[in-house]
């Protein structure tokens, strides 16, 4: 499962000219932590989410294929609309791993520097009421 979840995330964060894309050990670091500390509802909905990219080019590309076997260019173009398709309950599980791709690839050093950012500082690992965990 882990495989496609990577997979899935890096169709929306694919490697460009001006950007790097996400690449496998950040998607893999991000899903640990979530593994760790997010709700299993909250990674339901992830996995979920990537097993509906993965299963339904059918309905955006008209391929009847998973997004796995789809060429760069139809990926992108799968990805692109499965993140405004106007099915509001396929749209939210596709946002819901486009928010969490998101998330690991501006985590990425490479990707901090190309936008002239600082990298992040380490995560101070504080619960909601400000206590640090080991």
């Amino acid at each position: 499962m882990r495989w496609i979840l990577t997979r899935a995330m890096q169709a929306f964060f694919p490697h460009t000219d001006a950007l790097p894309g996400l690449a496998e050990e950040a998607a893999h670091a991000h899903l640990d932590r979530l593994d760790a500390e997010a709700p299993l509802l909250f990674r339901l909905g992830l996995i979920a989410g990537a097993l509906a990219f993965t299963l339904s080019p059918l309905l955006t590309v008209g391929l009847p294929l998973p997004s796995l076997w789809l060429s760069a260019e139809r990926l992108d173009l799968h990805a692109d609309r499965a993140a405004s398709h106007p099915l509001y309950l396929y749209k939210m599980l596709i946002f819901t791993l486009k928010m969490n791709a998101g998330l690991a690839w501006g985590a990425q050093d490479q990707v901090r520097r190309a936008l002239a950012l600082a990298p992040l500082p380490p995560d101070p690992r504080t619960t909601l009421a400000g206590e640090v965990t080991p």
